[in-house]
């Protein structure tokens, strides 16, 4: 599979996979995290398709495209411990959370991941939905969108 390929049915599964999810949660309380902000594409779509939570946005630093850009009150930036930390501390709870940190290297990404699941876990909600490119641990693994293949995209609840 190409490149071009693979970031096609990446992007087409994220898509696919927030839209399942949102309808998941439609009448549970909760807020929606976005770990790995990048150009602001996902945040773009989470923002449209859930009007009405708080979306909490997570990155390094601020560098998406300005239309794209989150209120600076829901932007943490920095590392991901810290950040993940402070909205445990604040008793925010998360609903739906989309996992998308990564630079490309995969088993740094899964090492990463695997490290950030126990602070994820903690800002969860207990029958959150998550959403990730990369396999997280200590979450239940269910089956997301029939569109989705098994590996482009893993579905969990806290």
């Amino acid at each position: 599979m190409s490149r071009l390929d693979s970031m096609l049915r990446r992007l087409t599964a994220q898509r696919d996979g927030l839209n399942w999810a949102a309808q998941r949660i439609n009448g549970q309380s909760g807020d929606v995290l976005d770990m790995g902000l990048g150009n602001g594409r996902t945040y773009d779509h989470l923002r449209e398709i859930l009007p009405e939570r708080r979306i909490w946005v997570m990155d390094r630093v601020l560098q998406c495209h300005p239309d794209s850009a989150p209120p600076a009150a829901d932007f943490l930036q920095g590392e991901a411990e810290p950040m993940l930390k402070k909205l445990a501390e604040n008793g925010h709870r998360v609903a739906l959370a989309h996992y998308d940190f990564g630079r490309g290297i995969k088993h740094e990404d899964v090492a990463e991941a695997a490290r950030l699941s126990p602070l994820i876990a903690q800002v969860m909600q207990p029958g959150g939905l998550l959403i990730s490119g990369q396999p997280l641990v200590g979450f239940n693994q269910i089956k997301g969108p029939e569109t989705i293949a098994p590996d482009r995209y893993l579905f969990y609840t806290a």
